[in-house]
């Protein structure tokens, strides 16, 4: 489809529901994290499922069997994958590789507090994430050079976040190599979640 993926960075699960509706057909995954599952319990991420493939972004960080736990239970209500962090270390991303399920590790976030302690050592994790066999990274689309350089050192699918309200460019960030963009704001706080789908994917395309 459009090497696209919506965030749905939202609490109201009809809310969810309906933008998802708007996206089926358009969209690669729908991501859903905190806000959304705090507000409507797991059953969402089934809802969503049933829809459209459905990433679960929990940034799971936690000791290997508590970190296992966790995204053993988002897989067993429908998701196709989760998100961990990867500074966790190698123990806990050995673990959570025997849940089957695509995993996708951060390797450096789109924020600008991640250039204080998890940049520096974002390569290392890349690594890391290739060894253990992840099925991808998270690499920021506000630093697109930085996803051509974790995609040199890992080879792995980057999944690419802070695009739209936080400056990403969606073209930049598959110009530097990132297979998926990550898209909030822009689509879900439109009054018109297809058409601002649609104009990303033009915008990917150009």
């Amino acid at each position: 489809m459009g090497h696209l993926i919506i965030a749905l960075d939202v609490e109201n699960p009809q809310n969810a529901i309906e933008i998802t509706k708007n996206a089926v057909g358009l969209v690669d995954y729908m991501k859903i994290g905190y806000p959304l599952i705090l507000s409507s319990g797991l059953s969402v991420v089934s809802k969503i499922s049933e829809m459209v493939p459905v990433i679960v972004d929990l940034k799971i960080a936690d000791i290997p069997d508590v970190s296992f736990s966790i995204a053993d239970k988002v897989m067993r209500h429908g998701a196709t994958g989760f998100i961990t962090h990867g500074f966790v270390g190698r123990d806990v991303l050995e673990k959570l590789r025997t849940i089957r399920g695509e995993m996708y590790v951060v390797a450096e976030m789109s924020h600008p507090g991640s250039l204080d302690f998890i940049t520096p050592v974002s390569e290392k994790i890349a690594v890391m994430a290739k060894e253990v066999g992840a099925d991808g990274l998270v690499a920021p689309a506000t630093r697109p050079e930085r996803i051509r350089r974790l995609k040199d050192v890992s080879n792995l699918k980057i999944i690419s976040p802070g695009v739209g309200v936080q400056g990403g460019s969606p073209s930049e960030a598959i110009k530097y190599g990132a297979d998926y963009i990550i898209v909030g704001r822009s689509v879900t706080s439109s009054s018109n979640p297809k058409e601002a789908i649609l104009k990303l994917l033009n915008e990917i395309m150009i």
